[in-house]
């Protein structure tokens, strides 16, 4: 077995070969994390997920420290860390590299956490969690990224001053895109609609395929996919027909002139009660709509549960036809759109008052024809 001081103390070669060896353990770690988490047959629980988490990064971060013994950087580590001086731009250059590398483990193990405790409650969405993970992994990323520059310049404060004023200009340009991802921000805490429901926004009626902070995306039902900014989301109404688990739907039919409208509500009631398609509890309303120019309007109101629209058409179709052979078995005439024409006799025609003339034609020039030159 070889001494491991050995290594640090020989060869170049010997040095690159330990450090392959390394890189291929930590490597084939996450993998072998990653294979095993992806096994649908497997369930290791919250606290075995948060255990693998926390054994990548541990192997990760020990296979940086295993890198920096191998090749004795400790000393000019500490040096870069004590002095910011130009000869030490090599152990600065290493102890930048280091941060990166420790903080994308320590991401990714967030991320895993994050995910872990909210991904069984149904409070929190995966849109959201999905947004408060990219949050904080850009903050981590940002703090490193203070580090890292902390390391390399004396002035960080003309810096950070610089940065603002090139925040200020990019967020003028860019005014309409950040507008868009603010409004992401409200629609991912205020929660309108999820992924999967059926949503009307605008002019625009389809199924939300995916949120994102810039945009919302919705498939209609003519299978066409819109994409539309979320500050254009967040200033109309919005219609979500799918939140409640049940939607009423309602059908309107008329009843000639001739006929008991209470008879036929109880007919229409009756005749839809046993549908399978609609739900029975709320159980079907038919209510007087209003009087219309051939028939008295009625409206049947049923309800179904988990609202799609191919359920809202069966559902509709199934209450006309149903409607539709209950009236004609009773005798209940829906009527055509009619108009009653009603005429009177003119006596004595038309007749020219005693005395008066008609009136003359007007001249070329606009004036009276009987008008002396």
């Amino acid at each position: 077995m070889a001494d491991p001081l050995a290594i640090v103390g020989g060869s170049t070669a010997a040095r690159a070969v330990a450090t392959v060896a390394v890189v291929a353990v930590v490597l084939a770690v996450r993998r072998g994390v990653t294979r095993l988490r992806r096994l649908e047959d497997r369930d290791i629980g919250q606290g075995g997920e948060l255990a693998l988490s926390a054994l990548v990064t541990l192997v990760t971060g020990s296979g940086i420290l295993i890198v920096v013994f191998l090749w004795d950087l400790i000393d000019p580590l500490a040096r870069s860390y004590r002095n910011l001086g130009l000869e030490d731009l090599a152990g600065r250059i290493l102890l930048a590299v280091v941060i990166l590398a420790a903080t994308y483990a320590l991401t990714g193990f967030v991320g895993r956490v994050i995910g872990e405790f909210t991904g069984k409650r149904s409070t929190i969405s995966e849109h959201q969690r999905e947004v408060v993970y990219r949050l904080t992994q850009v903050t981590l990323y940002t703090l490193a990224l203070l580090v890292v520059v902390g390391l390399f310049t004396r002035n960080l404060g003309s810096l950070l001053v610089g940065a603002g004023f090139l925040g200020i200009v990019v967020g003028m340009a860019a005014r309409q895109t950040l507008g868009a991802v603010l409004a992401g921000f409200v629609l991912m805490f205020s929660r309108p609609f999820e992924i999967g429901d059926w949503v009307e926004i605008g002019e625009r009626e389809g199924i939300v395929t995916d949120i994102t902070i810039v945009t919302t995306r919705i498939q209609t039902f003519d299978g066409e996919y819109v994409m539309l900014p979320n500050d254009e989301v967040s200033g109309q109404p919005i219609i979500n027909r799918t939140r409640k688990g049940r939607l009423r739907i309602e059908v309107e039919v008329g009843v000639d002139y001739d006929h008991d409208p209470g008879r036929a509500a109880d007919i229409a009631r009756e005749a839809v009660r046993g549908l399978d398609e609609i739900l029975q509890v709320p159980t079907p309303q038919v209510v007087g709509k209003r009087f219309g120019d051939s028939a008295i309007v009625l409206g049947v109101r049923v309800w179904i549960d988990n609202p799609s629209a191919r359920r809202m058409w069966r559902a509709r179709t199934a209450v006309i036809e149903t409607v539709t052979d209950a009236f004609e078995r009773e005798g209940i005439k829906i009527p055509f759109p009619q108009r009653e024409l009603m005429g009177r006799t003119e006596e004595g025609g038309f007749a020219i008052a005693e005395g008066e003339r008609p009136a003359s034609a007007p001249t070329p020039d606009g004036g009276d024809g009987d008008a002396d030159d």
